[in-house]
């Protein structure tokens, strides 16, 4: 069995654009509030996060602006754009055609 933390490969991108939905968020704020609204199951590692950021501010799904963070430094805080809120949307739809086809066979017995 896989580690609680193992992403199924496609999902940051969705998870990140359904976090950043409700308010502007720095990275790290971004990995922590994944990881409390599932439950402390999910666990995204820098070395994901910050890659899938890049990717998704390239592609125009989010945008960034740096301000001042809790702890008074500044950092780089995330937001859902148009476009990003389109892919989302769509992104959502899609996980959720999938995972319900997932579920139908996983709960075959």
């Amino acid at each position: 069995m896989g580690k609680p933390s193992d992403l199924v490969q496609g999902t940051l991108d969705l998870l990140i654009l359904k976090t950043v939905a409700l308010e502007p968020l720095h990275g790290w704020a971004i990995a922590k509030r994944i990881q409390q609204v599932s439950g402390e199951v999910l666990q995204v590692q820098q070395g994901s996060l910050y890659p899938a950021l890049h990717r998704l501010e390239q592609q125009g799904w989010i945008k960034a602006k740096w301000q001042e963070s809790e702890t008074g430094r500044q950092a780089k805080f995330y937001s859902l754009t148009a476009a990003g809120r389109k892919q989302m949307n769509a992104e959502s739809a899609n996980w959720s055609r999938l995972s319900a086809a997932i579920n139908l066979i996983v709960s075959e017995a």
